[in-house]
């Protein structure tokens, strides 16, 4: 017995030695991969903010940051060229809204039978899944009861140690009792807890708002409003916090640096979101023109997630579901269509989770079929995006100074937004995935 349990203990040691080893000759090599000079080619660079297009194009990255752009750019002694041939460069995707937490099935019971370990790794290979697609950034919405799992997430990626976007992440959501994401279909006698944190006050909204920041939050994500109905032709979803409950929760987040979002269906919890100062409206999908006005003088964006509502519809579980469901979306094209008349902003976030990671391209697609035009689509994404993720003049545009977060995709987006689903290239901070 003693022999057995001195050869598992030396398979361990030499196992754990072997990691260390294989793991710090990974991080030399994408330390070197990040440090030697690339330039990229190709056919096309799109300049998403004025819509230009270069062609032909090349970008010089040295380290993790692009240092030229243009037709031709210098080749430094030593350079490695890569040729991407017939494809446009243009800056890694960013999707404002995800679950890295969730995967496509029923959200109540993954949540109550999957472990937190369980989902941390599943956590993992959602954020690979999502940059191979093309998405070098990412906010997460909340952990939906997995705690500040996300903080082990975010900085194992910064780390090196595992493939994902840069990261902006809440911990879990903050919601009230009995609100959006409690257990409120469960036997009450089980005692089944809520994905969310709970705070019922101004004091509890503090309080979760600096434990969440001591466990590694980037931001706060809080729950306005409740269960969604259309009645007689309009949206109804009660408010969770008045203006001056989520008022209080932005200043708290604006004293340690940070910012607030809400998930926010309809009035009057989207109104008093806009009167709060939120980050960002998730969902917005009732607005009136009062908010709508506020949200424009405040510079407060609109995240639709279309790729959810649509995703919902196609899989609802009765026809009757499925019939609610598309009527909700029918509404939200409608609402769409007045805000983007409204001129109002817009970023853009999946909600990807319940639906499969690497797939949430097609939120950029449905945003150009109900209204905008590609540009205007790219723009919310890349430039509108980086400003909600705190990254501004850092990612979102193809620029010397800026992160080399570059994808290539065949074609022109601004022609065919679909492309977007056919990345071919993948290069975060100056490294290709």
């Amino acid at each position: 017995m003693r022999l057995l349990r001195r050869t598992a203990l030396l398979a361990a040691t030499a196992w754990c030695a072997a990691a260390q080893t294989v793991t710090a000759q990974s991080l030399q090599a994408s330390d070197h991969r990040a440090i030697h000079a690339i330039i990229l080619r190709a056919a096309r660079l799109l300049q998403v903010d004025t819509g230009r297009v270069i062609s032909p194009a090349e970008v010089l990255i040295e380290g993790e940051r692009i240092t030229a752009v243009g037709p031709s750019v210098p080749h430094p002694a030593g350079a490695e060229l890569r040729d991407l041939g017939d494809q446009t460069l243009l800056p890694g995707l960013i999707d404002a809204h995800v679950h890295l937490f969730l995967h496509p099935g029923a959200e109540d019971l993954q949540t109550v039978e999957e472990s937190v370990p369980e989902r941390t790794l599943r956590a993992a290979l959602a954020a690979r899944a999502d940059l191979m697609a093309g998405f070098t950034a990412e906010r997460d919405m909340g952990t939906e009861g997995a705690g500040s799992a996300d903080t082990a997430v975010r900085d194992t990626i910064n780390h090196g140690l595992i493939q994902g976007p840069r990261l902006r992440i809440s911990g879990n959501a903050i919601d009230i009792l009995g609100g959006h994401e409690d257990a409120n279909h469960f036997n009450p006698a089980q005692h089944i807890l809520s994905n969310a944190t709970y705070a019922n006050s101004v004091d509890e909204l503090i309080a979760a708002i600096r434990e969440q920041h001591k466990q590694g939050s980037d931001f706060v994500k809080i729950y306005e409003t409740g269960p969604d109905m259309l009645r007689d032709g309009a949206l109804h979803s009660p408010y969770q916090y008045t203006a001056a409950q989520l008022k209080a929760a932005v200043d708290e987040a604006a004293r340690i640096g940070t910012t607030v979002a809400v998930h926010a269906m309809a009035e009057p919890g989207t109104l008093f979101a806009a009167q709060a100062g939120v980050a960002s409206i998730d969902h917005a999908t009732q607005l009136s023109d009062e908010t709508m006005r506020i949200m424009k003088e405040k510079h407060i964006p609109a995240v639709p997630t279309f790729a959810v509502f649509e995703y919902f519809g196609q899989h609802a579980v009765t026809s009757e579901q499925a019939q609610r469901e598309r009527a909700l979306l029918d509404y939200k094209i409608k609402e769409f269509k007045k805000q983007i008349a409204f001129g109002i902003e817009f970023a853009v976030g999946s909600d990807v989770g319940p639906f499969a990671h690497g797939t949430q391209a097609r939120e950029l697609e449905l945003m150009v079929k109900y209204g905008l035009t590609p540009r205007a689509v790219l723009q919310a994404d890349l430039i509108n995006g980086a400003k909600l993720l705190g990254w501004q003049g850092q990612i979102g545009e193809l620029k010397a100074g800026y992160y080399a977060d570059i994808i290539a995709v065949p074609g022109n987006p601004l022609d065919d937004i679909t492309v977007l689903e056919h990345v071919s290239f993948v290069m975060k901070g100056g490294i290709i995935e």
